[in-house]
């Protein structure tokens, strides 16, 4: 096996290790925030500082695995992509790459500004509960705008230049690119208010996104991986058995 196609291989393999964490991090997140914890159904701030109190350490981690590992290893996976794609269509697996990374570093920064913030609001809690509810107000939204909670904007985008890339280049199978522009598609429209619950539709199809892509990139993996018989061998079997010295054939 050649370094070169030892070296893809490898990316592959982490590629497809990282979507399949991707996917995994969504299927925790979304049951623990909707129906656990029940954040995004509550409305009133006295209500919303209440249940940081009564679950921080936990959300404390949920926010850990779902954006700040998360956006890292996003960053890895668009890193990946872009390398297996940049052959078939450079210009598009470029900038999915830059929205990708920029994604990753946007999540990452509402992970640790929501951790960071909900810290100082339980330590203030203990003394001025008013104070802990305005400062929240303040360290939330900021929290959220990072974490895309207008629509995903970036998120949509990145799928879909993979997607229209990957579709150019022929680099993964023509059906999960599909279904990348379906996911993509779901993503851009949800920053429109009229279309925001688009949001859940692209949570869900995205799981299925990165499983999908997952299972390809470590099957090609071990595709690659498979040493490749050198012609000068299959040449020399070929003239043994023409020959009947086959001991297969002769036994």
């Amino acid at each position: 096996m050649n370094t070169s196609a030892s070296g893809s291989a490898q990316q592959d393999k982490v590629g497809g290790l990282a979507a399949l964490y991707l996917a995994a991090a969504y299927v925790v997140a979304m049951p623990y925030f909707l129906v656990f914890v029940k954040y995004t159904n509550v409305v009133d701030p006295v209500e919303r500082v209440n249940l940081l109190i009564s679950n921080h350490d936990s959300m404390r981690i949920m926010n850990l695995i779902t954006y700040v590992v998360f956006g890292i290893v996003l960053a890895v996976m668009a890193l990946t992509l872009h390398a297996r794609l940049r052959r078939g269509a450079s210009a598009l697996s470029q900038a999915a790459t830059v929205v990708g990374c920029t994604w990753a570093v946007m999540l990452v920064a509402s992970g640790l500004t929501f951790n960071a913030g909900m810290a100082a609001v339980v330590d203030l809690h203990a003394t001025s509960p008013a104070q802990a509810v305005s400062a929240w107000q303040t360290i939330e939204p900021v929290a959220q705008g990072l974490g895309s909670s207008g629509g995903e904007l970036l998120g949509g985008l990145w799928v879909l230049l993979v997607s229209l890339a990957a579709l150019r280049g022929a680099a993964l199978p023509k059906a999960l690119n599909w279904c990348g522009v379906a996911v993509g598609a779901a993503g851009v429209l949800s920053v429109v208010p009229a279309l925001a619950d688009l949001a859940y539709v692209f949570g869900l199809l995205q799981i299925v996104w990165f499983v999908w892509l997952g299972i390809v990139m470590l099957r090609t993996a071990s595709r690659r991986l498979v040493p490749a018989v050198p012609a000068e061998r299959v040449d020399v079997a070929a003239r043994l058995s023409g020959n009947g010295l086959d001991r297969g054939r002769r036994y």
